[in-house]
């Protein structure tokens, strides 16, 4: 596998990167599975796309091998993940249709879809095993993207799907994060604990479940779906031009991991 600078991870409605120049289709094997991606070049940079759902909406959230993506993103060697996620908000006074730059993470089930632990040390005496410790799981692009149409500082929650929440559950996430979706919350675990640095960016289509007194109407969720995809692809342009990603955690590791 050749190296790459970046991996863009993309959600619903951005199933193609039409930026990239000299696209080739690959087929990452990993320990945990295969991973269709598309290997181009953007701006200069090496990027490798990944589109979690792949085309069409072919997996739902539920379906989604997380593992696989990551460890792809760690055979490609990439400096950085960039990650895109339409959201639904549960802050019912942040505004539809910006950029959201997320800086914490509720997930405390620590699960993935199949109900098991979202770790990559899942064996005894496993070289590199140890935990994950973070201040916040994401790389703060704040300083990169700024603008009126742009909102950080906020907290995304990990929810399970692929049915969306009731009120109630909503209600409670509500207390705690700003923001739900179904992906990002074990993308963002698993890079921590191979140390690449992740930034994730949202994008609101609508207000959850019962956080306005009128739901989001269907055409205004499927005009922001639509401009998800430019808002997305620009402000992935801009990342490409920076260069001081960095890994903020730390993983306190009980033996060395492998070269």
């Amino acid at each position: 596998m050749q190296k790459c600078d970046m991996a863009v991870i993309t959600g619903s409605g951005f199933y193609d990167f039409p930026e990239l120049t000299d696209p080739r289709a690959v087929e990452i094997t990993t320990p945990f599975g295969e991973v269709q991606a598309v290997c181009g070049s953007c701006d200069g940079k090496a990027v490798l796309f990944i589109a979690r759902h792949k085309k069409e909406h072919a997996l739902l959230s539920n379906m989604i091998n997380h593992k696989a993506n990551i460890y792809a993103c760690r055979q490609a060697q990439v400096d950085v993940i960039i990650a895109t996620s339409i959201v639904g908000l549960t802050n019912p006074d942040l505004p539809l249709a910006k950029i959201l730059i997320f800086n914490d993470l509720f997930y405390p089930d620590n699960r993935l879809p199949d109900g098991s632990h979202c770790t990559f040390f899942t064996e005894e005496n496993q070289i590199g095993r140890g935990h994950y410790l973070f201040g916040s799981p994401f790389f703060d692009v704040s300083g990169v993207l700024k603008g009126e149409d742009v909102i950080s500082d906020i907290t995304y929650a990990y929810v399970n799907g692929p049915r969306f929440n009731s009120k109630k559950e909503i209600r409670f996430f509500a207390n705690y994060a700003d923001a739900v979706s179904q992906t990002a919350g074990p993308e963002a675990v698993l890079a921590g604990e191979l140390e690449i640095p992740y930034v994730l960016l949202g994008y609101g289509v609508d207000y959850a479940n019962g956080v306005k007194e009128e739901p989001t109407p269907i055409d205004v969720l499927t005009e922001n779906m639509h401009r998800s995809k430019n808002a997305f692809a620009q402000a992935v342009r801009l990342l490409l031009a920076y260069k001081q990603y960095h890994f903020n955690g730390f993983v306190y590791r009980f033996d060395s991991p492998p070269e």
